[in-house]
């Protein structure tokens, strides 16, 4: 178990500070291993980064993009803190435990549907502009 983060007399502790982050990057890494639909983002996540730099898209577009981005891998790693919770407090079936992981799983998919839509609109001008 992780000692409370922070240092017992209150002050600022480096040491937790990086320790914080760590157990954070575990947390993602944790969430890759396990999720499937976690792999889905980061191949999308890895093809818009790619074309906006093929596209050289503007600072204002990137801006728009990164938010977009961030919002489904938060979404995302929230969903499955929330189903881990769920299936602890309760590893037999039930209806509001169901219910609680649909709403989650729901607010992932608008934050995907809603990134996909930022990303047409931010990256189909260039693109349309490149045919011929």
């Amino acid at each position: 178990m992780r000692r409370a983060e922070g240092r017992a007399d209150g002050r600022f502790s480096l040491r937790q500070r990086l320790r914080s982050f760590r157990y954070a990057g575990s947390g993602i890494a944790f969430m890759l291993r396990t999720q499937h639909n976690a792999w889905i983002h980061l191949a999308c996540t890895l093809a818009v980064g790619a074309l906006g730099l093929a596209l050289r898209i503007s600072a204002a577009d990137w801006r728009w993009l990164l938010v977009a981005v961030a919002l489904v891998w938060l979404a995302e790693l929230i969903n499955t803190a929330i189903e881990f919770v769920c299936d602890l407090v309760s590893p037999a079936h039930d209806e509001r435990v169901r219910r609680a992981k649909d709403l989650a799983a729901g607010a992932v998919l608008v934050c995907a549907l809603t990134a996909a839509a930022l990303g047409a609109l931010t990256l189909w001008p260039r693109l349309s502009a490149l045919a011929p």
